[in-house]
């Protein structure tokens, strides 16, 4: 462990003399208009479905590759990819079960003029959690369970936000039906795409697209719960399988135009995905700015997400400099900012240098954690009030050298 992390530290030491970036023509020529969209998505082949972390790891978290051969499909790095999922069969049959509805009843599908069986709309059309407040007073509105008639009453308010954390459309079933079912399906919500932030470069991987996706797995309400996507993935998706997919424009999440341009990125655990599409962009084009990287998880044994492609970045000089923090390895937890509290000087430094700053991963903790280190970096280092500090950060903001892509 100490082998690597002396090599992550010492990349900035690498000088890189590749050539000035070009854009090639054949790479021009991949941006062109294609007929797949959010309304009309690419049936995309998996190529590989990969666990990145190792044995004993409490987390899963997958790396998929897409064919996007024959789609036209263009991206940039920062770009994000939608997927439309299916929802978990078992889910679905304890769902019918629950209901006493006949799985092989014919519904008309809202908007589609279509007629399925119930079973395949609650499989792939309808989304089956979480519930809402609205969906709430809608279902009120289909009995006369007096149990729920109060619950969504206005003097209840409180108590059914408190229901809805973390049940879905089971438990409403359960705690409150039956339900007729052409008035249930009724009120139901179409299932939404899920977006993930693209984890490769067009011009490094023709045709392909990759994806770094958490498996989300937890306990409520003495049932365990998926993630509608995240668990397809990870549980049900194999190479060979198609996902429908569609490529969504990032315009605010993306490399500064000038190569030259050096760029400090933050992302621990699935927030790596973009920086790793900068990186082999970076590789790719031969950008000679300075790249620092700043990628923190639970443990480094399991959990230290394309460990060797940053080896190999920070080898070549792709990659100057990486910092580490794994919170679970120490008995006082460690995370990315304080390792950019540990290198606030040098951080400044970038900054002053006109360094773009990026932030990627989860927007309640981890993001607003890391923007209160960079103000008070640039507070310290400058010599700065609060105000002045984030007076700072906001011309960084409008000069786009400041960017998030959080979730």
């Amino acid at each position: 462990m100490q082998k690597i992390k002396t090599l992550l530290r010492e990349g900035d030491q690498l000088q890189k003399t590749k050539p000035s970036p070009i854009e090639s023509d054949s790479f021009k020529a991949l941006k062109k208009e294609s007929v797949y969209s959010r309304k009309n998505p690419f049936p995309a082949e998996v190529l590989k479905n990969i666990n990145l972390n190792g044995r004993g790891a409490v987390k899963e978290t997958r790396h998929l590759e897409l064919s996007l051969k024959g789609s036209g499909l263009d991206y940039k790095p920062g770009d994000v990819i939608g997927i439309y999922p299916e929802n978990d069969p078992v889910l679905v049959d304890m769902i019918l079960k629950e209901a006493k509805w006949d799985p092989e009843e014919m519904i008309i599908l809202s908007n589609e003029r279509q007629t399925v069986s119930i079973r395949e709309a609650l499989l792939t059309y309808y989304d089956l959690r979480p519930i809402t407040k609205s969906i709430m007073k809608k279902a009120a509105a289909l009995t006369s369970n007096m149990k729920l008639q109060q619950f969504v009453s206005r003097e209840n308010d409180s108590k059914s936000k408190e229901y809805i954390k973390g049940r879905d459309l089971l438990d409403l079933i359960h705690d409150f039906g039956p339900f007729n079912l052409d008035d249930f399906v009724s009120i139901l919500r179409r299932m939404p795409p899920r977006l993930y932030s693209i984890a490769s470069s067009l011009a490094a991987n023709p045709d392909e697209v990759h994806l770094t996706i958490g498996a989300v797995r937890y306990e409520a309400h003495d049932r365990l719960r998926k993630g509608v996507c995240s668990t397809m993935c990870a549980e049900r998706i194999m190479p060979g399988d198609k996902l429908l997919v569609f490529v969504q424009e990032n315009k605010h999440f993306g490399l500064p135009e000038d190569p030259n341009t050096p760029i400090i990125m933050v992302g621990p655990g699935t927030g790596i995905a973009p920086f790793r599409s900068f990186l082999q962009e970076r590789e790719i084009v031969g950008a000679v700015g300075k790249s620092w990287l700043f990628f923190g998880d639970q443990h480094f044994a399991t959990d230290f997400l394309y460990q060797t492609e940053w080896e190999k970045y920070i080898k070549n000089g792709t990659l100057s400099r990486m910092d580490i923090a794994f919170s679970r390895d120490t008995k006082d937890k460690i995370y990315v900012q304080d390792r950019m509290l540990e290198q606030s000087k040098q951080l400044f430094e970038w900054l002053q240098d006109g360094a773009f700053f990026y932030i990627c991963g989860d927007k309640d903790r981890m993001a607003k954690d890391v923007h209160e280190t960079i103000i008070t970096i640039i507070g310290k280092e400058g010599s700065m009030s609060r105000e002045k500090a984030e007076e700072y950060l906001n011309d960084m903001k409008n000069r786009k050298r400041y960017q998030l892509d959080v979730y």
